[in-house]
């Protein structure tokens, strides 16, 4: 009871914000129910006067802190929750904060490196950006009488603590809207916090961030357009990430991309095709391509940084991503629809001709035009929209390749407004449809099938051994019956009174509160 009174007292301050901060005042109080209209008419007294201007969800979730900024942005990956108008105004949130001070910065890189300061790096500069988990110094290392520069990342102090409050805030709200709303149930709103709350955790632990850099390292050390940083593993631990220092020209930096002469459509070639390429043959992609996360190094190549968000594809979804890319490009909507149902995407009660005909409502009208009015991201996301009709359930690793598609489109098409994206695309994804789908393809994943039939066979003892003692258990229940004691009986009696007691008083004060709220991001 004294945390759920903690969690509410701290939701009501960010009510409070929204309130001061205008966001109710976009929600038309016709669509809002009797309760809920008192609440946003309570909203608009408190709201700030004069400035009407600018997006006024990102003002509120940037004054509550860096949960809730990181909130945000991870909503804006998920417009299967708060909608595609609400995704498209998230995606502009910022994730910048002003600097730690320096002092601080050089005390927790002393601290986490177990050394004194100027026996890791023979200088150190002032912050360089800053967001809400991290800020970047950059910094010189020298080794053999040579001095390198190199980008030494630095976890806030006290940010895990910081988080790991505003997250169990996330998480009894969620609990709580899917106990009372089968629509929160069907949005999995408790796994959406989760997902969110194992993104932060990695983004937290830098080391994490250092393996990602290496395994894409190795992924694309053969690619001729592609690279990114080396890490410093002697410099980098849980809280301090080093890595080479990248001077190249950032994409978002036209300017210098115009002085140095740079063939912008080659460029925005570059962009589609390395990240088809890594979400096709590696199953492991960035999954934050925005243009200053990218950087155009003196050979030509793209390089990235900023590995704190990562998506991953498994074999079934690159199959079901590269089947339906070529079922749009052939027009065979029924293949795309039959993709679908051998993923276990769409249940199978529903007619695959029905679905077919939906799906033919999306891919008719990219034959009307030209290649290069065809957004493969639209594409996607017109996808994802008809699947709901279907009862496809939220599949957050597709959503995240949608919206990573549709930055790196918006990237590709700013350098060359003509872009042809399927012809761009057409030798990637036909090279993995050759070597996965192919002959090839088929014998590889035969070989891989008998290699998992055979590890099966070799634990078939143990299985039999372990469901003998399930079975003699269930026999001895059976036979004498499921027994509790005295005091367990007792314990669940009061722990059911609490929880019955609690959810009453819990759906009034949640419903008051935060109904503005909900409304609020689902109708900005």
């Amino acid at each position: 009871m004294i945390s759920a009174i903690t969690h509410i007292s701290r939701l009501i301050r960010a009510a409070f914000v929204f309130a001061r901060e205008g966001v109710f005042g976009a929600v038309d109080p016709s669509l809002v129910p009797p309760p809920g209209q008192l609440a946003l008419k309570l909203a608009r007294i408190v709201e700030r006067r004069g400035d009407k201007q600018g997006p006024r969800i990102s003002r509120a979730l940037t004054r509550m802190g860096p949960a809730y900024l990181k909130l945000g942005q991870f909503l804006a990956t998920r417009p299967d929750v708060v909608g595609f108008n609400m995704a498209r105004d998230l995606e502009s949130l910022q994730d910048r904060l002003p600097p730690f001070p320096q002092d601080e910065a050089e005390a927790a890189i002393a601290t986490s490196l177990e050394r004194p300061l100027k026996d890791v790096f023979a200088s150190l500069s002032a912050p360089v950006a800053a967001a809400s988990i991290a800020q970047v110094h950059r910094g010189e290392v020298e080794r053999d009488g040579v001095r390198k520069a190199v980008a030494v990342k630095v976890l806030r102090p006290n940010v895990a603590s910081r988080f790991r409050r505003d997250l169990s805030d996330f998480f009894f709200v969620a609990d709580k809207a899917e106990t009372y709303s089968s629509e929160a149930r069907r949005l999995r709103l408790v796994e959406v916090i989760n997902t969110m709350s194992r993104s932060v955790a990695m983004e937290m632990d830098l080391r994490l961030e250092a393996a990602a850099l290496s395994e894409m390292a190795e992924n694309t050390q053969g690619d001729p357009d592609f690279r990114v940083p080396t890490v410093d593993w002697d410099r980098t631990t849980h809280n301090v990430l080093t890595m080479e220092w990248i001077d190249g020209i950032a994409l978002n930096d036209h300017k210098r991309l115009a002085e140095a002469k740079v063939d912008l459509p080659d460029l925005g070639r570059k962009v589609i095709q390395s990240f088809l390429r890594h979400a096709l043959r590696d199953g492991f992609f960035h999954a934050d391509m925005h243009p200053g996360n990218l950087f155009l190094d003196d050979a030509g190549r793209l390089v990235a940084v900023d590995f704190g968000i990562m998506g991953r594809l498994g074999m079934k979804e690159r199959r079901f991503l590269a089947e339906i890319l070529l079922g749009f490009i052939t027009r065979d909507y029924r293949r795309v629809a039959e993709v679908h149902f051998e993923a276990g995407y769409v249940p199978a009660h529903h007619s695959v001709e029905n679905f077919a005909q939906a799906i033919r409502a999306i891919g008719e009208p990219i034959h009307n035009r030209t290649a290069e009015e065809i957004s493969m991201a639209r594409l996607l996301t017109l996808l994802l929209e008809v699947t709901g009709l279907f009862d496809m359930t939220t599949r957050p690793e597709l959503i995240l390749l949608q919206k990573t598609m549709v930055v790196v489109e918006g990237v590709a098409r700013g350098f060359d407004p003509k872009l042809d994206i399927w012809k761009v695309a057409d030798p990637v994804v036909r090279e993995w449809i050759e070597r996965n789908l192919g002959p090839v393809g088929r014998v590889q994943g035969a070989l891989s099938g008998g290699g998992d039939l055979g590890r099966i066979l070799m634990r078939l003892p143990d299985i039999a051994a372990r469901s003998v003692a399930v079975l003699e258990q269930l026999e001895t229940m059976t036979r004498e019956g499921l027994r509790l004691s005295p005091e367990s009986i007792a314990a669940m009696g009061r722990t059911e009174g609490r929880k019955n007691r609690w959810r009453t008083v819990a759906l009034w004060i949640i419903a008051a509160t935060f109904i503005g709220i909900l409304i609020a991001v689902r109708n900005l």
